[in-house]
């Protein structure tokens, strides 16, 4: 087996990961993110490896989908739908963000409502053609379209083709014909699942990205057909497995969480490496901090996501929180003369003031600088060497303003960017109903492990972990992967009237077309399938998830699956009715590549004699202290590290406060406790 690489592009940096078998060693390092040509950055920080020949697999995440949604950077998508049901991405849910502000507008959906068109032609609930699809007219359409010249995709969604496809087939082969160079998307194979609203929404997402991502994958092809990598690169996708650049430009949703999802993968082989089953990831970056959960050593995938308010995205992803705080976060005075950081970033240019390229503005990473935090000398194990003093001069501008002294206004920086992110923790545990005290927080991203320590000590975590090489750890999450297919469908049957033939059919279908897609990338070995169904109560809204272990519904695994509803309904809301009607509304298939995982070696064990490289003033809570620095590469397995101190690193700095300490672990991994 030859070299695996793990690439995460982020808006900041780009991290490179690689692991050799023959030797078992993985090697790290970084490039600056080029924002308006994130190739160029790859391409860079591919410039230092040896030999690209040796490489057989390499892995990359992109926030390309990601940003064009964000910033509603997509193509001018036309809507095609039943008669009647046009205005559906208007109407949207019954809810409301607030409930009491009268100013309150709805999100505009990603599609203009006069590019909105409705055809004749319906399939009922039951799949019966209610009906037929009116030909003449998807042709004449396609010409009203031709004539608009503004139209760059087209998103196709008709009422029940989950049930039965033929109409939206139909109408997406007679547009090829009519327009032969036009991005087309159809909710069949985008999100075959009810919930119209829904649907229609994530099928609008998939065709507004394709123009911008399709060109984005097609200079990626081309630059890596030219160093050899391009029939060994595979795109991360959000629900962290990983597809070709080609069937990633056809399914273009499918990224809209590409990059965050390694940190997650990553921390789940953490999980299973030292026995601590409940993770709490903490992945700060430059540009953004995301946070996810691993409970019982198992990263969560949701299919309820909103890109914005209002907006979902229902494809299988893993379930990640983001919020705009990063080492690059702005510091800003707001109209009530509050302190503010963030979302604005400084990202990679010009950068925070300290990089020297041209940044004016106060960062968190200058804050860090001017508090002793960031050694200007060691940053990126020195490769870069950073500007102590546009930090404080850039710091001081907002210290005048607000009146305070230097290092008081960069420590108030850095807690409320804290704070921040504070934010984004209480929503994947709190907010989820789980005890932040039952979890251990990781930190990863250049700028989580200078973080740790303050966010522990605001959140009620108990305990920490920096992984080794923090600063990539999104990019050894891709290397660790396994290439995934999920694959989701609705199949609405009641227990009353169950029809097992159908039913086994159905998942049969699923199966085969999840096996199919990784067969097509390449793998045909030790494909893992398993299978579950979303029921429910007849009259509920929400629905459990329910694994199924057979291959076949007959009478034995039909009751079963029933029993176990009941079971896992009386678990989660305290009580079950049994003899109630039951529903099944989805079917899901996830089938996954098992492969090989790089070996963690173990480090040698202490000798008790571990000293510290230099020591230095840093500004913690209370006051400045003299703090111990240690080279993280010269720790061994049971070194034990007391506050204040720090451990520098190529990539990143964990900050230890005066009463917490620091244990290694076997394999390397910073165990920080109070």
């Amino acid at each position: 087996m030859r070299k695996l690489i793990g690439i995460d592009i982020g808006g900041t940096f780009t991290d490179f990961v690689t692991y050799d078998p023959a030797s078992n060693k993985i090697d790290n390092w970084k490039n600056l993110t080029t924002p308006s040509e994130p190739i160029k950055g790859v391409m860079q920080g591919l410039e230092k490896m040896d030999n690209l020949e040796s490489v057989e697999k390499a892995r990359l995440g992109t926030t390309i989908a990601t940003n064009a949604l964000l910033t509603r950077g997509g193509a001018n998508v036309a809507y095609i739908t039943t008669t009647g049901f046009r205005d559906i991405p208007f109407i949207q849910r019954g809810n409301r963000k607030a409930h009491y502000d009268i100013t309150w507008i709805k999100t505009r959906p990603f599609v203009e409502r006069e590019n909105c068109l409705e055809i004749e032609g319906r399939i009922t609930a039951s799949g019966e053609e209610w009906a037929p699809l009116n030909e003449d007219a998807v042709r004449e359409l396609a010409e009203k379209i031709r004539q608009n010249g503004t139209i760059e995709a087209i998103a196709i969604c008709t009422l029940f083709s989950y049930v039965d496809a033929k109409h939206e087939q139909r109408i997406r082969d007679i547009l090829a014909e009519e327009l032969p160079d036009m991005p087309l998307s159809i909710s069949y194979d985008v999100l075959p699942k009810w919930k119209e609203y829904d649907r229609a929404s994530t099928t609008i997402a998939d065709a507004y990205l394709k123009p911008v991502v399709a060109e984005n994958f097609r200079k990626m092809q081309a630059r890596f057909d030219e160093n050899g990598l391009g029939k060994k690169i595979g795109v991360i996708k959000s629900n962290g497995g990983e597809a070709t650049l080609a069937s990633a430009a056809d399914s273009p949703v499918q990224m809209a969480l590409s990059g965050p999802t390694g940190a997650v993968v990553a921390t789940r082989i953490m999980s299973e490496l030292t026995g601590i089953k409940n993770l709490v990831v903490f992945d700060m970056g430059g540009t953004s901090t995301d946070c996810s959960t691993v409970v019982d050593s198992q990263e969560q995938v949701t299919t309820d996501f909103e890109i914005e308010w209002g907006i979902p995205i229902q494809i299988p992803m893993i379930d990640i929180n983001t919020i705009g705080a990063g080492g690059g976060s702005i510091a800003w005075i707001d109209k009530g003369g509050m302190l503010r950081m963030g979302p604005q970033s400084a990202s990679a240019d010009p950068g925070p003031a300290c990089y020297g390229r041209g940044g004016q503005d106060a960062t968190v990473t200058d804050a860090n600088v001017v508090l002793g935090r960031i050694s200007p000398d060691n940053f990126l194990g020195g490769e870069m060497a950073l500007d102590s003093d546009a930090s404080h001069a850039a710091v001081g501008r907002i210290a005048d303003e607000l009146g305070m002294k230097v290092d008081e206004c960069a420590y108030a920086m850095v807690q409320i960017a804290n704070n921040n992110m504070l934010g984004a923790l209480r929503a994947v545990l709190l907010q989820r109903g789980l005890d932040p005290r039952d979890f251990t927080l990781v930190a990863s991203g250049g700028a989580g492990p200078v973080h740790v320590c303050d966010l522990m000590d605001i959140s009620g975590i108990p305990q920490g972990l920096v992984p080794n090489f923090p600063g990539q750890f999104s990019a050894f999450g891709f290397i660790m992967t396994d290439a995934r297919v999920d694959r989701h469908r609705t199949v609405q049957q009641a227990s009353n009237f169950f029809d097992g033939e159908r039913a086994t059919a159905a998942m049969a279908e699923l199966v085969k077309d999840a096996i199919k897609e990784l067969n097509d990338q390449g793998y045909t070995d030790r494909i893992e399938v398993t299978r579950s169904i979303e029921a429910r109560y007849l009259g509920q809204n929400h629905e459990l998830e329910l694994n199924f272990n057979g291959e076949e519904f007959n009478d034995e695994t039909i009751e079963k699956m029933w029993e176990d509803f009941h079971k896992q309904h009386e678990a989660r809301h305290g009580f079950a009715i049994p003899g109630e009607t039951i529903e099944t509304v989805n079917f899901k298939v996830v089938a996954v590549a098992v492969s090989d995982k790089p070996v963690m070696p173990e480090l040698p064990k202490t000798d008790g004699k571990l000293t510290p490289k230099s020591k230095r003033q840093v500004r913690f809570k209370d006051d400045w202290h003299e703090a111990a620095v240690y080279d993280r590469s010269k720790l061994r397995q049971g070194d034990e590290i007391a506050g204040p101190a720090l451990v520098e690193e190529s990539a990143s700095v964990t900050i230890l406060q005066p009463d917490q300490r620091i244990v290694v672990d076997r394999i390397g991994n910073l165990i920080i406790s109070a």
